[in-house]
């Protein structure tokens, strides 16, 4: 069949149903582009190529559909970077198009060129260059399928002088495989230590999100009576209401949670690669049970027993592994001090509970006392704890909220529960800055009708407000915002108090600039508050407008109280040697 080479690439992006591409309009893409119209595929054309990515991953991690990213060729592509890599271990099947320099002149460093394929080696899952015009569809159907096999972004190169060639080519078909659900022996492995356990408990990770594995989860617990955690950020990994979960572990999570999982003697880990930042200590609890028999279960066998030592490992699909050992437990499988158990998780959650509502303030290490002088500057303000809790009074829970990194977002990390999959979007373990506000565009796009709310400090979401001059178009979603507004980049702040004498070296923000006033200025609404009382109300209100087609932005204004810092454990107090000196610097001469 004759087709051009951008009728083809449109033909399988059709194929397989991607009807939404993010990034910014460039020449080198101008052929595919000029036919997203006629094919039915939205182009949402951002204010910066990084939100675009970011946009891109919260689209597909709200709704399960593959987007892709696209953009100019060179400074446009490098641009990606940052997103892709996020959503390399958000876990995110997204389709990275990148357009290269035209074959006839790389290598020349001519206008635009970079090596785009060396960029994003140890970004993707998998990456392919275009070396035919006759084989670009064949090579954007497997590009696609294996980001979909892999969960994972996959990128396809093509030179740009390979659009507007006319071409003779069979579309490629479509073969999509089924998930392992894992070995037979292995199974019955795991299902031999969770019967004989005495206090088993489940950590349930990403991919029981990624495989909608909640209910067979639910069902093997619920067998088993055993307490359920998640992974750090994984929140939504588990009904929130259920008896059996106990919270997040990692930073700033569960103390339930953290308590009850020391106390395992086999810990079925669900879908989760166990990275080493979700297991770190907490509140003083070193509560990972190094004698526990681990169970773990990972769609990727590089991924298997790579942080801890496991009895068990299993590669599958968690919903499917689940369901496989739920049928290979013993009669008997839970019974060993069952009411016991479940009295001990009531009480430890209820004991938690009631320990959460209580905090109100950030304590100091000894020998620090910023936290008090924040308290004694400010004593009318919002402290970061009070914010959440007046958030959580509005929020609704059909809800799917974001949340950038930083010291403010991180504090909330223990507050938010929700009763299904894909409903929490954070930033993930590459810990990028201004995550918040694109991710929470990208899941309205995906969920129209579903309330969306993004939360970002104020550091961070400096660095992605520039989509605030995009968003307001005709054509994008109403969202609603709220930034944390207490002038400081808080998390290298907190860093500063403990470790380096209060030396503040880039660590304040412009008191002159109101998120709430560029809000206005950009056409969209914006609103300051400063007490839990004027934010719940702020909130409410913006989510009503919201489904009226509103966009807001809410500039919580909060005292400059600090958390727990994000690496205690990489962190030490520098011991001056040879000593430095202003007096050492020499002038320069000039180049």
């Amino acid at each position: 069949m004759k087709m051009t080479t951008e009728e083809a690439f449109i033909k399988t992006l059709q194929q397989h149903g991607i009807e939404n591409a993010f990034g910014i309009i460039g020449s080198a893409m101008m052929a595919i582009s000029d036919l997203f119209p006629a094919a039915g595929i939205t182009f949402w054309d951002c204010a910066h190529e990084c939100n675009a990515g970011m946009m891109a991953d919260g689209f597909t991690r709200a709704s399960g559909k593959m987007s892709m990213m696209v953009a100019q060729n060179g400074p446009g592509i490098t641009n990606f970077v940052t997103p892709v890599k996020t959503a390399y271990w958000n876990h995110t099947p997204l389709l990275l198009v990148t357009p290269q320099a035209a074959n006839a002149t790389i290598g020349q460093g001519g206008f635009q060129e970079v090596e785009q394929m060396r960029l994003f080696a140890d970004m993707v899952a998998y990456q392919e260059e275009v070396r035919d015009p006759t084989r670009i569809a064949e090579v954007l159907n497997r590009v696609i399928l294996k980001a979909k096999r892999a969960s994972a972004p996959a990128q396809i190169n093509i030179p740009r002088d390979f659009w507007t060639k006319v071409i003779d080519i069979d579309l490629p078909k479509v073969v999509q495989l089924e998930r392992p659900s894992g070995g037979q022996d292995a199974i019955a492995q795991a299902a031999a230590l969770l019967s004989k356990a005495k206090f088993p408990v489940i950590l349930n990770g990403a991919g029981v999100v990624l495989a909608g594995a909640i209910p067979a989860s639910m069902a093997l617990a619920e067998r088993l009576d055993a307490p359920v955690c998640c992974g750090y950020q994984h929140n939504d990994a588990f009904p929130g209401s259920h008896p059996l979960f106990a919270g997040p572990l990692g930073y700033n999570g569960s103390k339930a949670a953290m308590e009850l999982i020391s106390k395992a003697d086999v810990v079925l880990a669900l879908g989760t690669r166990l990275n080493p930042f979700s297991t770190l200590p907490g509140y003083g609890i070193d509560y990972w049970p190094r004698d526990a028999a681990i169970i773990q279960v990972d769609l990727n066998p590089d991924r298997i027993g790579l942080t801890k030592q496991v009895a068990v490992g299993i590669v599958g699909d968690a919903g499917k592994v689940a369901g496989a050992i739920l049928a290979e437990l013993a009669a008997d499988a839970g019974d060993s001090d069952r009411a016991a158990r479940r009295a001990l998780i009531g009480q430890t959650k209820s004991a938690w509970a009631q320990q959460l509502s209580s905090m109100d303030h950030e304590d100091d290490d000894p020998g620090t006392t910023w936290n008090a002088r924040a308290r004694d500057a400010k004593p009318d303000w919002m402290s970061p704890r009070m914010a959440w809790r007046a958030i959580q009074s509005a929020l609704p829970k059909e809800a799917i909220i974001s949340s950038d990194i930083g010291n403010n977002c991180a504090i909330g990390n223990a507050y938010p529960s929700f009763e299904a999959g894909r409903k929490y979007l954070a930033p993930g373990l590459f810990g990028p800055c201004g995550y918040g506000l694109p991710a929470i565009m990208g899941a309205k796009i995906a969920q129209p009708d579903v309330p969306v709310v993004g939360f970002a400090g104020d550091g961070a979401f400096g660095i992605s407000m520039n989509e605030m001059t995009a968003i307001g178009r005709k054509e994008w979603p109403a969202i609603t915002m709220v930034i944390f507004r207490n002038y400081q980049w808080g998390a290298e702040k907190r860093n500063t108090t403990l470790w380096f004498d209060d030396n503040f070296v880039g660590t304040e923000l412009n008191e002159g600039v109101s998120y709430a006033a560029i809000a206005l200025a950009c056409g969209l609404t914006g609103v300051q508050v400063k007490t839990m009382e004027d934010l719940t109300a702020a909130l409410d209100s913006a989510i009503k407008a919201q489904a009226q087609g509103q966009t807001t932005f809410i500039e919580a204004l909060i005292n400059q109280e600090l958390g727990e810092p994000f690496r205690r454990d990489a962190m030490k107090k520098p011991v001056a040697v040879a000593g430095i000196s202003a007096a050492d610097m020499r002038p320069q001469s000039g180049v």
